[in-house]
């Protein structure tokens, strides 16, 4: 049975005809094109560094944090085909976690982040035990209203700033010598989180547990006939999605020394979402991507004009219609193509 769950799952992602070698090369591609992401990130900041430009450093920072986010909403809704319209509930009680504990318990910053993500795991387990006894839209529904309930009950308490959020936020100590202010070190310390993170997902999708994800998105009444439960597979892929956003959120306020109930409005919610759709939906590599070009585009339109969401709505729209697949789902392929024909080039050569 298990054999036949795992020829079903190679089968299973996007299309659910793809063969293994094409799907294998597909990945061989991403992998590269995670490669030139994580490289340009860590060159690029060391050469804002030299040139003492700390904007630069802080937007990238906060591009990794929203790209976390993105990774979470990928998890979902590229690899278990279910859409969820209140992430930011995780990410902004993450980022709330965090801010109360560095302003009244430490400021360690690997206590602070581990405690962010227990309290989003409770969150998420709590959440997925009423949403994921839904499918589709009504799933999608039921994430939104568990944020908006959340995001209202913050907007409302006082010991959390109510409106007004949390300022004042302390600087978080990642071990003696480098703290949460120090632009180029605490984005060099996202990037090598983000890059474990990447790499933990990646791996994850490999093993038999990531396949019947994949699987469920492809077709859940096969995978429950061969004998699997998919409400386990998608409550646990719901937890991990929940601690991912929530480690990201408690980033948040290590960067910008506040909170606003603002993080767990539908617009963070819906941002990450077109940061996955933009980059490429199913590929881990491109919500990244997504979430670096699009953090980009708002800070440079925003600087001319206050209506940049204007520009975003529009960009996204052209993406659906021309690169329905993302960057990355049409780049990993072309770049494939391209080494292929390299390697050729080289065979004949040779001959």
């Amino acid at each position: 049975m298990h054999e036949q769950a795992t020829a079903a799952t190679e089968q299973a992602p996007h299309s659910g005809r793809v063969n293994k070698p094409a799907t294998l090369a597909a990945m061989s591609a991403t992998h590269w094109l995670a490669v030139l992401f994580f490289g340009l990130a860590t060159l690029l900041s060391i050469m804002a560094w030299s040139l003492k430009d700390i904007f630069f450093l802080r937007l990238a920072t906060e591009a990794l944090i929203f790209g976390g986010l993105a990774l979470s909403v990928d998890l979902l809704l590229g690899m278990t085909g279910l859409l969820p319209l209140g992430q930011a509930l995780f990410f902004g009680l993450g980022a709330y976690a965090s801010a109360l504990l560095l302003k009244n318990w430490t400021t360690s910053f690997w206590l602070v982040i581990v405690a962010s993500v227990a309290v989003s795991a409770v969150a998420g387990l709590i959440g997925g035990l009423v949403a994921i006894r839904s499918k589709g839209v009504y799933f999608a529904l039921i994430s939104f209203g568990l944020a908006q309930v959340l995001s209202k009950v913050v907007f409302n308490t006082r010991e959390l700033g109510a409106s007004d959020g949390m300022i004042g936020v302390p600087n978080s100590v990642v071990w003696p010598g480098l703290a949460s202010a120090d632009p180029l070190g605490f984005f060099l310390v996202t990037l090598g989180l983000i890059l474990a993170l990447y790499l933990g997902l990646n791996y994850l999708m490999t093993t038999p547990y990531g396949r019947q994800l994949v699987a469920i998105k492809a077709n859940e009444s096969r995978v429950a006939f061969l004998g699997f439960n998919p409400w386990r597979y998608k409550l646990s892929a719901f937890v991990l999605a929940a601690c991912i956003a929530g480690g990201s959120g408690a980033l948040y306020p290590m960067l910008r020394g506040f909170v606003s109930p603002e993080l767990m409005y539908f617009q963070v919610s819906g941002n990450a979402i077109i940061n996955v759709i933009v980059g490429g939906t199913g590929t881990l590599i491109g919500p990244l991507y997504g979430s670096a070009l699009l953090t980009g585009l708002r800070s440079v339109v925003g600087s001319f004009t206050p209506h940049h969401q204007l520009v975003i709505g529009l960009l996204f729209m052209v993406v659906v219609i021309v690169l329905p697949r993302g960057i990355v789902g049409y780049a990993a392929p072309a770049l494939e193509k391209w080494r292929q024909r390299h390697v050729r080039r080289t065979e004949h050569s040779h001959e």
